[in-house]
């Protein structure tokens, strides 16, 4: 063999031995892009089957029980039912709810349970008041007891007395028995005023005073910026314009004790001529274990204060004859005004705002004016219930000094979130260690510990009394 063919030999060989690199390096290359395909496929599966009922867990567990929407559909099962509260009384409400099955076997529209309330609303301080549409669970409908497991949202809510979706209100006042007064009556106009709830002022005990009277406290309150409603129980007057305005909603009387609230409502459910109803319009004796046919207790007033007794102890929604419910509540002397504001309670007061608009397009010179006679204030103290502005803007002043020394602008969450296995968060009631944990041992022990040092203390100083003061013993 000569050079020049073992050289050729030499270069076929070497091309060969490049191209088979080549081809294993091309093939180790695309083998391992598919092997890292195939493994990021696998991990992002992985991935998404770990969040899939992470996102599921995050979505039942974000609150521990949702607020319902106010037309919310739910799909019931056959111990549970949607329903209103009715009364409430402790730690025991009255619900009443509707049966479908029941109510087409026996005619009945409704059937009055005896419901606890779950624990879990408690521990995240959900309130349950009068006036709530809830989701009731746990039914056993032969002894009609369940457990409140939900509640829907509420369209309005006062404070004082709590109820829920409220239609209107009856600000009910006496000429007599007790007297009326012009500033507990302020009080009470003012927290009507802010609730923002469409009510009427009532005037009761129209029998016990003459028409010259009458006519003085039209006239004052219609300076007020008020049209009150006169009536009389005893007289049976007034009851048919009141049942008209009440038929179809839910309202609530409020007002001093002794001023008549429950003996209204008797008058105004015994009254069967209600205008524009018949006798079918009763839907509530349809209701099943109902004790909505007893009448409400009445209690004199007080001979030597000349108050009302507080007779009624509890709040409840109870229907009327033309349709439509009315509550009746705890008589109280004092609303807490806790919407109101120092810089809202001039918008409670339409003596302010009538004047502020027939003074446009002027205006105070300041933008927080409290209308206390600062300089380039246009409200002017000439009208009568200014000395009342002026102490409730005073009170209400000392209640936001106090709130911002003691409470403070920081609140906790009544939830808090706990990360478990594989991210997964739990929702859990934030609990106040005083009410729902008890003490440590460590703390129990020495706090008895204190008390035996303390009872030893007392024994020594007993013996110590007990010691002649000559120093010389009993013998001597």
């Amino acid at each position: 063999m000569n050079v020049a063919s073992i050289s050729s030999l030499l270069r076929a060989r070497l091309e060969l031995t490049s191209f088979s690199l080549r081809r294993f390096v091309v093939l180790a290359g695309s083998r391992y892009n598919q092997d890292s395909v195939n493994a990021g496929k696998r991990q992002h599966q992985l991935q998404k089957n770990v969040s899939r009922p992470r996102d599921t867990i995050r979505k039942q567990l974000s609150s521990l029980a949702p607020v319902l929407s106010a037309g919310e559909k739910l799909s019931l099962m056959e111990n549970q039912a949607v329903g209103m509260v009715a009364a409430s009384q402790a730690n025991f409400m009255r619900v009443i709810v509707n049966s479908g099955s029941e109510k087409e076997d026996s005619g009945i529209s409704g059937v009055e349970l005896l419901c606890v309330v779950k624990a879990v609303l408690k521990k995240i301080k959900r309130r349950v008041v009068v006036g709530d549409r809830v989701l009731v669970g746990s039914i056993d409908w032969v002894d009609r007891r369940g457990m409140i497991e939900n509640v829907f949202e509420r369209n309005t809510e006062i404070l004082d007395p709590p109820i829920a979706n409220v239609d209107s209100l009856l600000v009910l006042f006496s000429f007599e028995q007790p007297k009326l007064e012009p500033f507990a009556l302020t009080r009470f106009l003012v927290e009507a005023e802010s609730s923002g709830i469409e009510f009427s002022l009532v005037l009761n005990k129209a029998e016990l005073v003459d028409k010259s009277t009458l006519n003085d406290w039209k006239a004052r309150l219609r300076s007020w910026g008020y049209e009150p409603i006169i009536c009389s129980i005893a007289a049976n007057q007034g009851l048919d314009t009141l049942q008209f305005r009440l038929r179809d909603r839910t309202s609530v009387i409020v007002g001093p004790s002794g001023v008549g609230k429950s003996s209204l409502i008797n008058a105004l459910r015994s009254n069967k001529c209600t205008p524009g109803t018949t006798g079918d319009d009763n839907w509530f004796e349809s209701v099943l274990g109902s004790k909505w046919y007893e009448e409400q207790l009445v209690g004199e007033v007080s001979k030597r204060s000349g108050k009302g007794k507080h007779t009624t102890r509890n709040v409840s929604l109870l229907p009327l004859s033309g349709g439509g419910h009315l509550a009746d509540t705890p008589g109280f002397n004092q609303p807490s005004l806790l919407k109101v504001t120092k810089h809202s309670l001039a918008r409670y007061f339409p003596e302010i705002q009538k004047t502020l608009e027939a003074q446009q397009p002027l205006r105070c010179a300041f933008k927080g004016c409290l209308h206390l006679g600062e300089p380039g204030c246009i409200i002017t103290g000439d009208w009568e219930r200014y000395p009342y502005y002026f102490q409730l803007l005073d009170e209400i002043k000392i209640r936001e000094e106090f709130q911002l020394r003691t409470v403070g602008t920081k609140r906790e969450s009544d939830v808090r979130i706990k990360v478990g296995e594989l991210g997964v968060q739990h929702a859990e009631p934030r609990l106040e260690p005083k009410k729902h944990r008890r003490q440590s041992r460590k703390t129990v022990n020495q706090s008895l510990l204190d008390e035996l040092y303390e009872l030893d203390d007392d024994d020594e100083d007993e013996d110590d009394n007990d010691e002649p003061l000559d120093g010389r013993t009993p013998n001597q």
